[in-house]
C-alpha cells in the first residue's frame, strides 16, 4: 500500500470522539502493544471529566475504505508554550497511540499527520511504556526529537501465586504462606462483580480507599467527584469487554476490601484498591491478599505481565519485581526546535533537583545515625 492510500483527519469535537467507540475498539484490538488506558472507554470518559473546551485534537489515519488504522488521542495543553500532549493526565499510568499491527504504513502516516497537526507546537508524549506504538512514531519522526526518562513502574510475571513465591527467599515465602492460611481461616471470600454491579462496587471501593488512607495523606484527586464519575463511566463497559476487573472481598457478608485491575491481552495492572482499617487490626496482609487474587485471575488469560504500575513503594519491592522505566517522547518541527529544547531542558532541571533532594535526604539520614549525632543533625 502506498502512503497515498491513507488519509488523515483531526477530531476536535467530543461528541464525534464519543461516536468513534466501535471503530476505536476494533483498532484497539488490532494494536498488540495497547494497554487498557488506550481503550476508548477510558479516554473518552477521561475527556468528559478532565478535558478543556476547544483543546481536543484526536489525530486519525484511515484507509481509503474508511477503516481506522491509527489514532493519537491528543489535546492542546494549558500553559505559556504551545504543546500537544496525550489524553489521560496524571491518573493514567501508560499513554500511547494506536497502530494497526497489520498496516506497516500506519506509523509513518501518523508521524506525518502529527507533524501537520502540531503546527507550531511541541508534541510531548508522557508515560510511554517500552515497546509502545509511540516508539514507532518516534522512529519515523523527521524533525527534532528527544527521549527522556519518565516514571518508574514495577512488574512481575503473570503467574499464579506459587510462581511469585519462588521469586523470594524461602523464609519470607513461608511467612507469606502463613499469612495466606490465616486469610483462608478467617473466611474472606472474593467476588468478581458483573457490569451491572460496577457502579455500586466502585462507590464502595472509593469509600474504602478514603477510609484506608484517612489521616495518612490520601491522594486528593481520588476523593474528587470528577474522578468517581470518570471511573463509573469508564469501568462498566471495560468490565463488560474484559478490559477491567472489579473484585470485592467479603468477611461475614460485609465488603471489607475492593480492588480495580485493568487488563489487556498482554498486561494486567492493579490500579486502585480500598480496605477497611479493621483488617489491619486483625493483622490481615491486604497487599498479599490482593496479589494472590490478581495473580490467579490474570495468569489464566495468557498475559505475560502483572504490573504494579507507577511507584516503587516498599510493599511492592518484597516480590523482587523488575523495574521498568516509562519514557517521555518529545517531537517538534524545524521551526519549533527551540521550544523542544526549552521544554526538555526544564524537564532535565526538575529531575536534577529531585535527585539532589533525594541525595540530601539520604545523607541526612546517614549522618543522623552516626555516634554522637543528635536527631536534628547537631554535634
Amino acid at each position: 500500500m502506498t502512503p497515498r492510500a491513507l488519509r488523515t483527519e483531526i477530531c476536535r469535537d467530543e461528541e464525534r470522539f464519543g461516536g468513534l467507540a466501535a471503530e476505536w475498539t476494533a483498532l484497539y484490538g488490532r494494536c498488540s502493544s495497547a494497554t487498557p488506558f488506550q481503550s476508548h472507554s477510558w479516554l473518552h470518559s477521561w475527556w468528559l471529566s478532565y478535558g478543556r473546551p476547544g483543546a481536543l485534537r484526536v489525530v486519525l489515519v484511515r484507509r481509503e475504505s474508511g477503516e481506522l488504522v491509527a489514532a493519537a488521542p491528543l489535546m492542546r495543553a494549558g500553559g505559556p508554550l504551545p504543546v500537544l500532549t496525550q489524553l489521560g493526565g496524571t491518573i493514567t499510568d501508560f499513554t500511547d497511540v494506536l497502530l494497526d499491527d497489520g498496516c506497516p504504513e500506519a506509523a509513518p502516516a501518523l508521524a506525518r499527520a502529527l507533524a501537520r497537526a502540531a503546527g507550531g507546537a511541541v508534541v510531548d508524549l508522557r508515560e510511554v511504556r517500552p515497546g509502545a506504538a509511540s516508539e514507532q512514531v518516534f522512529a519515523h519522526w523527521r524533525g527534532p526529537r528527544r527521549r527522556l526518562p519518565d516514571s518508574l513502574c514495577l512488574e512481575l510475571p503473570a503467574v499464579p501465586m506459587e510462581g511469585l513465591l519462588e521469586r523470594i527467599p524461602s523464609g519470607k515465602a513461608q511467612r507469606v504462606r502463613a499469612k495466606l492460611r490465616k486469610l483462608d481461616a478467617l473466611g474472606i471470600d472474593s467476588h468478581v462483580v458483573t457490569g451491572a454491579e460496577v457502579p455500586a462496587a466502585l462507590d464502595r471501593l472509593l469509600k474504602l480507599h478514603q477510609l484506608q488512607w484517612q489521616g495518612r495523606g490520601v491522594t486528593a484527586e481520588h476523593t474528587s467527584r470528577r474522578f468517581a464519575q470518570h471511573l463509573t463511566r469508564a469501568v462498566r463497559p471495560m468490565v463488560e469487554r474484559g478490559d477491567a476487573m472489579v473484585t470485592e472481598f467479603r468477611l461475614a457478608g460485609d465488603v471489607v476490601a475492593a480492588d480495580l485491575t485493568l487488563m489487556s491481552p498482554r498486561l494486567a495492572g492493579g490500579y486502585l484498591y480500598g480496605a477497611d482499617p479493621a483488617l489491619r487490626a486483625r493483622k490481615v496482609d491486604v497487599a498479599t491478599m490482593l496479589l494472590r487474587h490478581g495473580a490467579r485471575e490474570t495468569s489464566t488469560g495468557g498475559r505475560a505481565t502483572l504490573s504494579m504500575l507507577r511507584g516503587t513503594e516498599a510493599y511492592k519491592q518484597h516480590w523482587r519485581p523488575e523495574a521498568v522505566r516509562n519514557q517521555r517522547l518529545m517531537l517538534a518541527g524545524r521551526r519549533t526546535a527551540p521550544l523542544l529544547w526549552l521544554r526538555a531542558g526544564a524537564a532535565d532541571g526538575r529531575r536534577w533537583a529531585a535527585r539532589q533532594a533525594r541525595e540530601r535526604a539520604w545523607v541526612g539520614r546517614a549522618l543522623s545515625r552516626l555516634p554522637g549525632r543528635t536527631p536534628n543533625g547537631g554535634g
